[in-house]
């Protein structure tokens, strides 16, 4: 039986794999022999599994992993590389860990007769239905190669996608936090000496300096009040948000807000005509690829705007019907897919589509933290010479009548 276990060799460093022995003491004995100290030795199904389960558990950062993992898959496979022989040469270059783990897993259930969509379909948190689905219609139509090189430019550009939307908040997030911290540090620290200060000089203070130490003495005696009401605040909007009801109600806002609800709105036009457009290319039946590309959507909004098309195909009507008349959808992109449904040739029409609108997205979406970098700057600028001339002002004025006195 085949064995997972995690050593350490001769110099100290951690090892991870499998090893093929009778029974436990067996492979305890033959990895002695090569110099490895056992810490941890059980059957490398029930590792597979436990490793699976945090992976999937999580979800988050696995994308790159995935599209690397597609993109290398493909070339191996059409080389005429064997499934078995494939996945077994990507496992060995992954690096120990949960993904190596989820990967072996697929290798194990290929090797005992399993589809590689099957293999696929027990860790769903990883390989979405749209990957599964791609892949299945490969494996039946004999052409996993071209489907896996389809998958793999599909993963890399929603992975490019959420590199340019990330990349392009870091730093009025770094900002708004640089902000906040400066405020605290000035209230909680800086105000309470002036305050003294001025108490000793007994000097009439302006409004705004007035203003400012009753705001800061009520957040220093009440801050564990109003950092627990920010803390209940934030689980209440989270839990809220989390429901269908909050979710729908986001959802709108967000395609709604202004310059904002722009971006959103091509970024989800760009994200449905993709995956539609690679679903259709890739021979996927209509019905089914609309019914993956709502799941794949992120919003509730366009989830309905699916479902309408959807309806529109039940009906025997052409699927662009259900673009036209929408605030989500641009007339230019309805008459596009309208004029692909005409030719014959929707899925390249899809396809292309996306790729002009991820690349106008791209280009909004660095104007936009352009614009929002400045402002933030200019605000926190505001806040800080608010506070800080309302602390030295009255400074000011004593310096002037003790000149004045003299």
């Amino acid at each position: 039986m085949k064995l997972a276990y995690t050593a350490f060799d001769r110099s100290g460093r951690q090892v991870a794999d499998t090893v093929e022995a009778a029974s436990a003491a067996e492979a305890g004995e033959i990895l002695r022999r090569q110099g490895l100290f056992v810490t941890e030795l059980r059957e490398a199904a029930a590792a597979a599994h436990t490793a699976t389960a945090r992976v999937t558990g999580g979800g988050r950062g696995s994308l790159r992993d995935v599209s690397s993992f597609m993109r290398q898959l493909s070339v191996l496979v059409s080389t005429g590389t064997p499934m078995v022989e494939a996945l077994a040469s990507l496992e060995k270059q992954l690096r120990p860990g949960p993904f190596r783990a989820v990967i072996a897993d697929v290798r194990e259930r290929v090797e005992e007769g399993a589809q590689f969509s099957e293999a696929l379909a027990a860790h769903p948190r990883l390989f979405d239905p749209v990957c599964r689905s791609l892949i299945a219609a490969g494996e039946s139509g004999g052409q996993l190669d071209a489907m896996l090189r389809r998958l793999a430019a599909l993963l890399r550009q929603q992975l490019k996608v959420r590199s340019t939307v990330i990349g392009a908040m870091v730093y009025p997030c770094v900002l708004i936090v640089v902000s906040v911290v400066v405020l605290v540090a000035m209230v909680g620290f800086v105000m309470p000496r002036f305050e003294g200060l001025f108490t000793t000089l007994g000097a009439e203070l302006p409004a705004s300096t007035r203003v400012l130490m009753d705001v800061g003495a009520f957040v220093r005696g009440n801050w564990y009040i109003l950092l627990g009401g920010l803390v209940a605040a934030g689980v209440g909007a989270r839990l809220w948000l989390s429901s269908a009801p909050g979710r729908l109600w986001l959802d709108g806002a967000l395609v709604s807000l202004p310059q904002i609800g722009k971006v959103v709105r091509a970024l989800a036009t760009a994200r449905v005509t993709r995956v539609l457009g690679v679903l259709i290319e890739g021979r996927v039946p209509l019905m089914e690829a609309l019914h993956l590309a709502r799941e794949s959507t992120g919003n509730s909004r366009y989830a309905a705007l699916v479902d309408r098309a959807v309806d529109a195909v039940t009906r025997g009507e052409p699927v662009s019907t259900a673009f036209f008349g929408t605030p989500l959808i641009s007339e230019s992109v309805a008459e596009a897919i309208r004029s692909g449904e005409r030719t014959g040739q929707l899925g390249p029409v899809l396809t292309n589509l996306s790729d002009f609108l991820d690349e106008d997205n791209e280009v909004i979406v660095k104007s936009i933290a352009s614009i929002i970098e400045p402002i933030i700057l200019m605000a926190l600028g505001v806040l800080v010479g608010f506070v800080a001339l309302s602390m030295f002002l009255p400074l000011f004025d004593l310096t002037s009548m003790a000149g004045g006195g003299g």
